[in-house]
């Protein structure tokens, strides 16, 4: 893992590249994750440099004084631009609360990326009341309810979930509530007419905690934004069905930036 240093703290990224002659595409994870929840894009690497980041707090990452909402959110958005100056990156991926980070830099920051791809993720990101209750006081039940069927994942090889389930107990309590608070706090939906960057909102087919609509919406409201499905997925499509979902994003990195 390599580090940049801004506003006081350490954020920890990796770069996968294998010679090829795409942008950067900047990756950023969801609550309680790291940047391990990627790992099935490397095979892009071929194509475009793929950089992957721990959020403040996340895997390898110094954590940061901020608490939840648009105070949190505007500190992982700092992680994401120290980044993205570090590596040159000119292509955001974001998932679940990492959309929202990337809605957030579109919306409040200068930088002006060339595409966006928007996966899990919604103009709102409301939290169920009893999650929200769970995550505070009952954290593994909180766990074992993003585990269920068709949430975090559809139907997929049985060590997915295991290792998704390891990866937010490393994050912990503390961080991982956190992350779900900001997420439930999040909303431009009166905002998005403000975007003009080529989008893709991802989704997968049977996600139930951002469920079809949510990416229909952003695919309506964002000008020129495009939508599309991940077959036989839920919430990380990106995980459960890699192959399909890298080749969705070329399809569209190809198709707007040629």
């Amino acid at each position: 893992m390599e580090t940049v240093l801004h506003n006081g703290r350490e954020t920890a990224y990796e770069v996968v590249d294998r010679g090829g002659d795409g942008p950067p595409l900047c990756f950023v994870h969801g609550s309680g994750g790291s940047h391990a929840v990627w790992n099935g894009q490397h095979a892009l690497a071929d194509r475009y440099p793929i950089v992957t980041l721990d959020l403040s707090g996340h895997g390898d990452s110094d954590d940061v004084d901020a608490s939840s909402g648009y105070t949190a959110l505007s500190a992982y958005a700092d992680d994401v631009l120290a980044v993205v100056d570090d590596t040159d990156a000119s292509v955001l991926v974001g998932n679940s609360l990492g959309g929202a980070i990337v809605l957030h830099i579109l919306l409040e920051r200068e930088f002006d990326p060339a595409a966006t791809v928007l996966t899990g993720t919604g103009a709102r990101l409301g939290v169920l009341d009893d999650l929200l209750t769970w995550l505070k006081s009952d954290f593994e039940r909180a766990v074992e309810f993003l585990h269920g069927p068709d949430r975090l994942f559809h139907d997929p090889d049985p060590n997915l979930p295991e290792r998704s389930v390891e990866q937010m107990y490393d994050t912990g309590q503390e961080i991982t509530n956190r992350d779900f608070l900001t997420s439930h706090e999040f909303d431009v939906r009166g905002r998005l007419d403000e975007i003009d960057t080529p989008s893709l909102a991802v989704y997968g087919e049977y996600d139930q905690l951002t469920p079809p609509w949510f990416h229909e919406y952003l695919a309506d409201e964002i000008d020129g934004g495009e939508l599309a499905e991940i077959d036989d997925a839920a919430h990380l499509a990106m995980i459960e069905r890699p192959a399909a979902f890298n080749e969705t994003i070329d399809e569209f990195l190809t198709a707007t930036l040629e």
